[in-house]
């Protein structure tokens, strides 16, 4: 029996219906919410309340009984405890502005959205905050979770971060079920550099084994990865030790080491002689690490931190250098600490 203490089953609305949000929503009707799954395409909402299953994006999974599907935001949000965002980074900003003349005073939000926003470099949360102000409690869901194993209610685990420490606990709570565990922190600024950051290192991660270079290389590039996601967040103001746990580590491990990873897998097509246009298309679904290897290229270099690995892959994608001449740049960098 679990000893967490029970919680009242109140409604939640999880906005966006790709894999992940479908994931997101399929979950917490497993822990026993009525959750409302919306997804702005009317033709596909129609679609997953015929099927009661997203036969798209994650087709494995069946809809438990607990899931309405809606196309229509506000009847989403009507009567929602706690309103879940799972859109990608580009797409934030703008719904939380289509979010903002519809939230109740007592609205709580969060999202499972990784990735800085391109025009400014601000992560979610001050996007979030540009947009509403301060006076709703956030939070971000992140950590090493792939969408299809929580649909199949395989055992996972993720974290929970928000300034407000109730409301952390409170979605972890919703969250649990036998197959599911989240923890919690404070540090919302290191979660979500874990986040936006993993997803580059992921599709360098995938370029490196597309053209055979090893398993000394990719554990190369993910433990020294690992040092310039520290370094950025530090820089950004969170703690170091967050980058030890699940949103850290734990997601850059998972997303750089298995093919369920787009980011990953969209290295692997490049390296085998596919543009950028082409992998994207194989794909046919989000690549974040594509668009944010230019953002988080960006925000380095306006807080001066060195991150050559991040470069190299940013060079990659958008200066058209060859992997192999970058792998050789940063095999002949100086000599360091290796704790630098």
């Amino acid at each position: 029996m679990s000893q967490i203490p029970p919680i009242a089953h109140d409604p939640v609305a999880v906005l966006g219906a790709g894999s992940w949000g479908t994931a997101l929503a399929i979950q917490f009707a497993r822990a026993g919410h009525p959750t409302r799954l919306w997804s702005r395409d009317a033709a596909f909402a129609a679609e997953m309340r015929a099927a009661r299953r997203n036969a798209r994006y994650l087709p494995e999974a069946k809809f438990p009984d607990a899931i309405e599907v809606h196309d229509d935001l506000t009847g989403a949000l009507r009567g929602a405890v706690a309103i879940i965002i799972a859109v990608p980074s580009h797409a934030l900003r703008s719904l939380l502005l289509q979010l903002k003349p519809l939230l109740a005073r007592d609205a709580r939000l969060a999202w499972a959205t990784k990735g800085f926003e391109l025009e400014t470099g601000k992560l979610p949360h001050q996007v979030a905050y540009d947009v509403l102000g301060d006076k709703y409690p956030v939070a971000v869901l992140s950590g090493p979770t792939f969408a299809r194993e929580v649909g199949m209610g395989l055992p996972t685990a993720m974290t929970i971060a928000s300034p407000d420490e109730d409301f952390a606990h409170h979605l972890a709570r919703s969250l649990h079920a036998p197959n599911f565990r989240a923890y919690t922190s404070t540090d919302i600024v290191g979660v979500e550099v874990g986040g936006a950051v993993k997803n580059v290192l992921a599709v360098g991660a995938g370029l490196c084994d597309g053209l055979g270079f090893g398993a000394n290389t990719r554990i190369a590039l993910i433990t020294r990865g690992l040092s310039e996601v520290v370094r950025l967040g530090v820089a950004l103001g969170a703690q170091a030790e967050t980058f030890m746990g699940l949103a850290g580590l734990g997601d850059l491990v998972l997303t750089s080491t298995d093919n369920q990873s787009r980011n990953r897998r969209f290295g692997l097509a490049l390296a085998a002689g596919k543009s950028a246009k082409e992998a994207l298309a194989e794909i046919g679904q989000v690549v974040e690490g594509y668009t944010a290897a230019r953002a988080v290229h960006r925000v380095a270099a306006r807080e001066k931190v060195d991150m050559p690995l991040v470069h190299g892959i940013y060079r990659i994608l958008y200066e058209n250098e060859p992997a192999r001449d970058v792998v050789k740049d940063l095999m002949t960098r100086p000599i360091r600490p290796e704790t630098e």
